[in-house]
Parts: structure tokens; sequence; C-alpha cells
């Protein structure tokens, strides 16, 4: 992995998922390039009635470069160590959010998108939030997005949830996974959460199948699987992810799967707890 991108909008959330990916980049041996999607006076609706001096939209642009500049001297000062020190790059694009960080992802061949959360909270929240919702619908590569709570520490194991529907895209979203964590280190556990109805050897028989393809082909040996047994799926994510030691979770996001209904459920069904660890989502393969 050679580069992540960071979108930014200077929240205290923001600063803190650059903080965690400047972290990720020293243990990646990466870089990272700082980004600000300002909008321009054109990309607001009814913005023919809207009067916009270019100078102000120019005054714009120069403070973000200024927030980006700040902020990128301040994860170089907080950086003492004398190992690996990733090179920091910014810039402020005009655009939509997910516009700006898929034309820069594309165009500098960018391996992970690192954002924080767009309010406070943990998976409830981000889920719903404009910004990160918008930007897990429309990414086109890796997307990571990283609540305030998440703490700053090595990866050592990361959990890849599964519902078994698709198992053939689900190996394909492993094998794109274990570069990612083979230059962590770091553990995979394939997870699903059983809800308690009949078919159990069914399911496990498909779990077991996957994992012989895994071990045959994916040429990693810290690969493993956990079932965990909970009649709400987002209930037994949030169990695993505070009680199984878990770093990151991983999901693969298409239609109509479990993440799929998490995110577009109602705002008043809620995660039992507020999950603490950052969210990987991986976009469904395109065959």
């Amino acid at each position: 992995m050679d580069t992540i991108l960071v979108p930014v909008d200077f929240s205290a959330n923001a600063g803190h998922a650059a903080e965690y990916a400047y972290y990720l980049a020293k243990q990646l041996k990466a870089d990272m390039v700082l980004c600000n999607a300002v909008l321009a006076p054109s990309q607001i609706p009814q913005a023919g009635v809207i009067v916009w001096p270019i100078e102000e939209y120019n005054t714009l642009l120069e403070g973000s470069n200024d927030e980006l500049t700040f902020l990128k001297q301040k994860l170089e000062k907080a950086d003492t160590s004398t190992d690996f020190r990733p090179e920091i790059s910014f810039l402020s694009e005009a655009g939509y959010l997910p516009d700006v960080v898929n034309g820069l992802a594309k165009d500098m061949q960018v391996d992970m998108t690192v954002m924080g959360t767009h309010c406070a909270g943990g998976l409830s929240t981000f889920i719903f939030g404009n910004h990160s919702r918008k930007m897990i619908d429309a990414t086109t590569g890796p997307l990571m997005i990283v609540p305030q709570t998440a703490l700053l520490q090595p990866v050592r194991k990361i959990a890849f949830a599964t519902d078994l529907t698709k198992i053939a895209d689900d190996e394909e979203a492993v094998f794109a996974l274990i570069p990612f964590a083979r230059a962590l280190n770091a553990e995979i556990l394939i997870t699903y959460v059983y809800n308690g109805g009949d078919g159990f050897g069914g399911f496990q028989d498909q779990i077991d199948q996957f994992m012989t393809v895994l071990s045959n082909k994916a040429n990693y040996p810290k690969i493993y699987y956990r079932i965990v047994t909970d009649s709400n799926t987002e209930a037994g994510l949030d169990w695993l992810c505070h009680h199984g030691q878990i770093d990151i979770l991983a999901v693969v996001h298409r239609q109509h799967n479990f993440f799929d209904n998490l995110i577009k459920g109602s705002h008043t069904k809620k995660l039992s707890e507020v999950v603490e660890i950052p969210l990987l989502v991986l976009p469904e393969m395109r065959r």
C-alpha cells in the first residue's frame, strides 16, 4: 500500500481520523494526501439566485489550504519517532465530497480512503450521517470510517463480516483484504452472525467450504472464523467489536445485504451499544 487519501472538514472528528490515518500510514509505510472539498457556487442548488463573487470563492480555497497546512504541520510535529515518517501532501478541490474523493483516488492511484464520522458517536451515527453515508454509497475503493473513539494502536485483528449470501464475492473481497492484513501482520477473522434459527448445520457447511477455499487459494495462514449467535445482526457485530479484541470491522457494501439494510434502516433502530473501532467498507466486486 502506497497512498492513503484523507478527506477532512476541519472538525474534531476529521482531525482524529487524520491522526489515525497517519498512525496507520506509519505501520503500512505509506504516504498521505489530505484533501478538502470546497463547494463552488455553481454546484449549490438554485445557485442562479445566489450572488457569490469569485474573490470570496478564492478566499475559501485559501482558507482551506491554510487549514490543511496547519493540520499537516500538526501531524508531523506530533511524530517524535525515528522510524518511517509518512510524506504528507494536501490539496483543496472544488466539488461534492464523493466526486472529489473518487476523482483523486483514481488520478493519484489511492489505495485507501480514511475519513472521520460525520457527527459525534459511533457506528449508529456515522451510518446515518450525511457525508459518511454518501461516501459509503459512492465509494469506488476501500473506505475506512474512523469514529472519534478509535484508539491509535497497532492493528492485530480484522473481522470480516459476511452473511453467506454471495460466498464467491466474499472470497474475492477477502483476497483483496489480504495484502492490507499482511502489511500489518494482522489476523483476518471471518465472522457470521447466526440468528439462532434452524439450519445451523447448513451454515456451518457453508463456512467450512468458505474456509477451505481461502486456505487453498489465499496463501495467508492468519485467517480464522467465528460464529456469533445473536437474533440481531447489528447487536452481534457490536458485541464482537467490544469483546472479540477486534481492531477493524470490514464489510462488503452491496445492495440487499445486511450492511445495506443497516444503512437504510430507520433512525430509531440503533445498535445496542456504540461501536468504537474503524469500519472498513469494501465496494462490491464488479463482474
